[in-house]
């Protein structure tokens, strides 16, 4: 049986969702719960189980990138005993995930060398090209093609349904970082719009980049959408202070309106089909409340965010 390893949550993911774990032995210590407690951590970060605040993590990454050394290490007498055929890697980011080069340099050195094969999306088409890529490399093509046509359905149910109601576009910004801001790239804007709405300060298939508050409040977003990669709900509300103590907080549309929400990272900067999907869902609820109802399973992913009442669920 083909042995892979996974050095990107989103893969790991995928693989879950796909039904092909039994093949998988090597994960990173950011995938998924359920395979944090059945697989082997293979890649590590020095960062790990430190509390830094957003300004504090912006400005480590910032001089791991200047200086060239990464935040991120491989176990490598584990890989040598794990001796996988395939390990999955990306070069979307290397601040948030080991990207390829980091893991070929730990590949270099063991005896079986496997095949390397990058998931590096921009778009959300790319993401479901990619799920079609796991499963053939693993010999389960026809998974990936049921996998697809599954997600495809339930997006045209979600695009079908805010045709029907002639459901209007909402403007929106969704900020992928707090302190300092960024605005939303790669895949996000494809989700954006096929819930509803359009984030013109985005970078479609693009990195995401600083982005000034002048900028956003020129905008003003009837929607504002928080979701700093990486964090939670609870961690994202200890950010929020930076948000609302800046001038003109309280004129944004978005805040008169009540439409601030703090949404798990997952839902858009993990880049598996699945959880992307997902954030669809979750959008469409939020921008068009009267026509989409948010699905239950996904209700505690997504709070309502107010001054007054700090947390607050929707």
């Amino acid at each position: 049986m083909i042995k892979v390893c996974s050095f990107m949550p989103a893969v790991t993911q995928m693989i879950y969702d796909m039904g092909l774990q039994a093949h998988l032995e090597g994960i990173t210590f950011e995938c998924p719960e359920l395979a944090l407690k059945e697989k082997k951590v293979v890649v590590r970060c020095i960062l790990e189980e430190k509390n830094y605040s957003s300004l504090e993590i912006n400005a480590i990454f910032s001089e791991s990138k200047r200086s060239g050394k990464s935040l991120y290490y491989v176990e490598e007498p584990l890989l040598r005993e794990i001796a996988p055929d395939i390990i999955f890697t990306q070069d979307v980011c290397d601040v948030c995930q080991i990207d390829t080069a980091c893991a070929a340099a730990a590949v270099s050195q063991l005896e079986k060398k496997p095949q390397l094969i990058s998931i590096t999306p921009n778009t959300l088409e790319d993401v479901f090209e990619n799920a079609l890529t796991i499963a053939k490399a693993m010999g389960k093509e026809e998974v990936g093609h049921v996998y697809i046509t599954m997600l495809s359905t339930r997006m045209a149910r979600v695009s079908s349904l805010l045709q029907r109601k002639k459901a209007s576009t909402r403007r929106v910004s969704l900020l992928e970082w707090i302190s300092p801001l960024f605005n939303c790239g790669h895949w996000i804007p494809n989700q954006i719009a096929i819930a509803g709405g359009m984030d013109m300060l985005s970078n479609p298939a693009g990195d995401s980049s600083v982005l000034s508050w002048e900028k956003v409040v020129a905008y003003d977003p009837e929607v504002l959408i928080i979701a700093p990669c990486g964090f939670s709900i609870d961690r994202s509300l200890e950010e929020m202070y930076q948000l609302t103590t800046k001038e003109d907080w309280g004129q944004l549309s978005a805040v008169r309106f009540n439409t601030v929400f703090i949404v798990d990272f997952d839902l858009f900067t993990q880049s598996s089909a699945s959880t992307l999907v997902d954030g669809i869902e979750v959008l469409a609820a939020l921008f068009h409340s009267s026509i989409m109802k948010l699905p239950k399973r996904l209700r505690s992913r997504v709070h309502r965010f107010s001054v007054n009442s700090s947390l607050s669920k929707v």
